[in-house]
């Protein structure tokens, strides 16, 4: 009877572990399947909306004269922006924006500097090349909102500023951008790009609407949700 009782434990101890053994096997195998399943996620496709800012390093050159060149000027931008997805790697990504632009000139006779400020809006294609590497390129429309003239002769500095009352179509100017954007996370954008004018924006020859093209050359951030 003794041996029949042992016999019975080391039967049951057998069978626990080998139960056990197939127990965990399977949940082992459920973890391997499990791990291999869990991907990092893919938030291409999820429409987002954000912010930007930056700096803005300005100059002009003359719609008459291709030997004329002007000094940066430094201003800034910041606004609105959105990543439409549209088939991978492909993305339609609008802004507004509100920019600084102009240039600076230094003469023997004096410094002149003249600070345009504009609403932006680049109608731009995003293409996702590679993990954390964008590029954009697209159409660009500018408004002209006011002009700002200052000359410094080294004794006295004049301000003018006009407000343009010109007809919308007059300061209104289309560009090309150009430009990258490095992901630094999941959220934040190291952008930059350079913009130009295809217009000029004397288009009517009117007496406070500069008759140059904007070239632009522009580095921010980007953060978007």
């Amino acid at each position: 009877m003794k041996k029949i009782f042992m016999m019975a434990i080391a039967l049951l101890v057998v069978g626990s572990v080998s139960a056990q053994r197939r127990y965990y096997g399977r949940s082992t195998r459920r973890t391997t399947v499990t791990r291999v399943q869990t991907r990092p996620y893919n938030s291409f496709y999820e429409p987002k909306i954000g912010f930007t800012g930056g700096v803005n390093f300005a100059n002009t050159v003359s719609a008459y004269n291709s030997n004329y060149s002007t000094s940066n000027l430094t201003g800034f931008n910041a606004g609105i922006i959105f990543d439409l997805p549209i088939l991978y790697p492909l993305s339609f990504a609008p802004e507004v924006l509100y920019s600084q632009k102009g240039h600076a000139t230094y003469t023997n006779n004096g410094n002149f500097t003249q600070r345009t400020n504009f609403i932006d809006v680049p109608l731009l294609a995003k293409f996702k090349v590679g993990p954390i590497f964008n590029i954009y390129v697209g159409p660009q429309f500018s408004y002209l909102l006011n002009t700002t003239n200052t000359y410094d002769n080294g004794f006295v500095v004049t301000n003018q500023q006009y407000y343009e009352n010109a007809h919308p179509i007059d300061r209104s100017i289309l560009a090309g951008v150009a430009g990258v954007g490095f992901d630094l996370g999941r959220n934040v954008e190291l952008r930059g790009r350079y913009t130009y004018d295809f217009t000029k924006t004397d288009y009517a020859a009117n007496t406070y609407v500069p008759p140059f093209r904007n070239q632009v050359w522009q580095i921010g951030l980007g953060f978007k949700f």
